[in-house]
């Protein structure tokens, strides 16, 4: 260890053993697929060549595994009777080739759209019968 250095150990959530020991400058290649899916916390502790310790924290979600799409209930939702519901999971593959098949989650089409629909259809046939008569 050359002491004209820093030092930094990095630990996943509240274990007692650093993940890396590495004197600074360097960069660090934090493989994910390592840790367990959910929230987690990155603590940083720096030591300086003179003794003294800086801390920082940072949160991050791990989300490795495959990607659900929920379409007919949210969060928190107030239900009653039965529910039609939409769920979708997909990976997303190996990060070297994009995976199509199964990536996208098909949607309902939202009921704005249907009344903006409705809206042009009416006033399309309304400028019909009344370009006709005009004539």
């Amino acid at each position: 260890m050359t002491k004209d250095k820093s030092k930094v150990f990095l630990f996943i959530d509240d274990e007692p053993v650093p993940i890396a020991e590495l004197d600074t400058p360097i960069v660090f290649d934090l493989d994910t697929k390592k840790i367990a899916d959910g929230e987690h916390v990155l603590t940083i502790v720096s030591q300086s060549p003179s003794g003294k310790e800086g801390i920082k924290k940072i949160q991050f979600t791990v989300a490795n595994g495959p990607s659900i799409k929920v379409e007919g209930l949210k969060n928190k939702d107030l239900v009653d009777g039965t529910l039609s519901l939409m769920i979708n999971a997909y990976d997303k593959g190996n990060q070297k080739s994009f995976l199509i098949n199964g990536s996208e989650t098909p949607q309902t089409i939202p009921f704005w759209i249907w009344i903006i629909i409705i809206l042009f259809i009416g006033w399309a046939v309304y400028y019909e019968i009344t370009s006709y008569n005009i004539q």
